[in-house]
């Protein structure tokens, strides 16, 4: 048997207390939540590492992905992001004053906009992804490249219900 952690102390604390609750779901799902909270400091200090915000980072991933020339319509970035189209405003305004994007005219529709990422903006990012990917697999080092796949299927199957 593992050692325990203090998702077991708790459990157990409830379980002694309210015995006539299945406390399952918390032995999986707090789990999921404090490691949520370690990874999002761990992708917090590779952004930071790399010179960006997380919000940026999601920006200009989202345009990385798209492959060269890395340009996505506002309304393209917004569904990746699920972000309010106010927001969006301001955070590629933002991006375009720290020299990171550009607005550009969508050649296909003169009245449209396309953000295409500048160089400075890609070196970023591709900082910033290899510094998380490199965090991330330390964070998961305890565990064999099997147990990562079948732990990485299983929380697929969890959040499929979720996706929209």
């Amino acid at each position: 048997m593992p050692p325990s952690d203090e998702v077991d102390r708790i459990v157990d604390a409830w379980s002694r207390e309210r015995p006539d609750i299945d406390f399952a779901p918390l032995q999986v799902l707090s789990r999921v939540d404090r490691l949520a909270r370690h990874l999002d400091r761990a992708r917090r200090s590779a952004f930071t590492a790399s010179g960006l915000e997380s919000w940026e980072f999601d920006v200009l991933a989202a345009l990385r992905r798209a492959g060269h020339p890395s340009q996505l319509s506002p309304k393209a970035l917004l569904q990746q992001t699920l972000v309010s189209s106010g927001t969006m405003t301001n955070r590629i305004d933002r991006l375009v004053e720290r020299g990171l994007v550009e607005r550009r005219t969508d050649p296909h529709d003169g009245r449209g906009v396309l953000v295409v990422m500048t160089d400075a903006g890609r070196r970023q990012v591709d900082a910033a992804i290899s510094v998380l990917v490199t965090d991330e697999a330390e964070m998961l080092a305890g565990l064999s490249r099997a147990d990562q796949e079948r732990l990485s299927g299983l929380l697929r199957k969890l959040s499929l219900d979720f996706d929209d």
